[in-house]
């Protein structure tokens, strides 16, 4: 790898302080590369406009379909082929741009594709998965509900057979693109057997009704809704059959805790990109603030935090590529590199002085978007408990 110089430090190359970059695959570089060049010159400068408005990107969200960048990684179907770091890194880039398009990239591709993929029928599969990866037809994943956030396992969604349809009945709360999908993956209590199961509920099914919630302070440009289901019918071969109960849907969400630390990464990077830049064309007191040695203290440490990020990533990406990660260890990436990026992101808005409250300077996105992926796919504490029972064999929850 080429030594680092000016023209790097703001488009994501100076923050390979280890040279990184030489681990990845030819495949693995070009979707990097693809997916900066877009960021750089597609979203970056546009979405604050869109984030200040709550404006969902949708040209950019079809750029995603157009450039390849969908399917995390399903092998076949319309799916680009992609290794799990590959995955990882389109989400890293994406978020460094806007934590909203790497939240709905998450939930499109790592959420509601993975589950079909996984879990349908061939027929499912071919109808959707295809349409899906070039973004013409956008999903949903419906399993937090209201009153059952982090106890999600608990939750009240019920779906009873009746005759050669399933009769759906409840409430999800925070589901992204849930107003606008064209098919939802819902999941419900099947009241014969007691376990939680799936169901494709398609766009203009009866008795489904979903609210964008408003008021966001975070990942303002991807819609989630309020969704009520009542007496929504769908037929039996809408049932995704090798999805049995609760512990299939931890699967899915493994995987995506993943991308959870990919893109908290991605945010790092672009508070630090943006406060190394700040910092170095900024002059107070008659000299540029890197200058100064307290500067150049935080950025170094903000630097070692991004690097251990990286490191992280990489070796979850590997480990899912062989088949060797296990929840435990995809769940201490996710609350490792929530927790950094946040100290990251704030390092560099104070660094910024006045200005990092602007959204030109991009800093106070992050800011704000890293708290919506510090808290779902499992927020800190949850995953430390987790963590912690794995490695003492005793739980501290229930």
């Amino acid at each position: 790898m080429t030594a680092i110089t000016e023209t790097d430090i703001g488009r994501g190359l100076g923050t390979d302080y280890l040279l990184l970059r030489d681990e990845l695959t030819h495949q693995e570089l070009d979707y990097l590369d693809r997916t900066r060049r877009f960021v750089d010159d597609e979203v970056l400068p546009v979405m604050p406009g869109y984030w200040e408005r709550a404006e969902l990107p949708l040209d950019l969200i079809r750029r995603l379909g157009e450039l390849g960048l969908v399917g995390d990684g399903i092998d076949g179907y319309g799916c680009p082929p992609m290794t799990p770091v590959a995955a990882g890194l389109i989400q890293m880039e994406l978020s460094r741009g806007d934590g909203s398009l790497g939240t709905l990239l998450g939930v499109q591709a790592g959420l509601a594709m993975r589950s079909i993929a996984m879990f349908g029928t061939e027929e499912q599969k071919q109808r959707w998965l295809p349409a899906m990866a070039q973004m013409e037809a956008l999903g949903a994943f419906a399993l937090t509900e209201p009153e059952h956030g982090s106890d999600s396992v608990a939750l009240e969604t019920t779906a009873h057979r009746e005759g050669r349809e399933y009769v759906i009945d409840g409430s999800k709360r925070w589901i992204g693109n849930g107003s606008l999908a064209d098919v939802v993956v819902v999941w419900a209590r099947d009241s014969a057997d007691r376990q939680v199961k799936g169901f494709l509920v398609e766009r203009g099914t009866p008795g489904y009704n979903a609210q964008v919630i408003q008021g966001k302070g975070s990942v303002r440009s991807v819609w989630q809704a309020d969704i009520e289901l009542r007496g929504v019918r769908v037929p039996e071969n809408a049932r995704l059959p090798v999805a049995g109960s609760f512990a299939d849907v931890g699967r899915v969400l493994a995987s995506t805790r993943v991308t959870c630390a990919f893109a908290a990464l991605g945010h790092a990077l672009g508070a630090y990109d943006a406060a190394l830049t700040y910092c170095r064309e900024r002059r107070q007191f008659g000299k540029p603030l890197v200058s100064f040695q307290i500067v150049q203290e935080r950025l170094v440490k903000m630097l070692a935090e991004v690097t251990a990020m990286q490191l992280y990533c990489l070796r979850v990406g590997r480990l899912a590529a062989n088949h060797h990660l296990r929840d435990t260890i995809a769940g201490l990436a996710k609350m490792n590199n929530t927790t950094r990026a946040r100290q990251v992101i704030s390092q560099a808005r104070d660094l910024l002085g006045g200005n990092g409250i602007l959204l030109e300077n991009h800093v106070i996105r992050h800011m704000a978007d890293i708290e919506a992926i510090h808290t779902f796919e499992g927020t800190e504490t949850i995953q430390t408990l987790i963590v912690g029972r794995d490695i003492t064999g005793v739980s501290a929850f229930v």
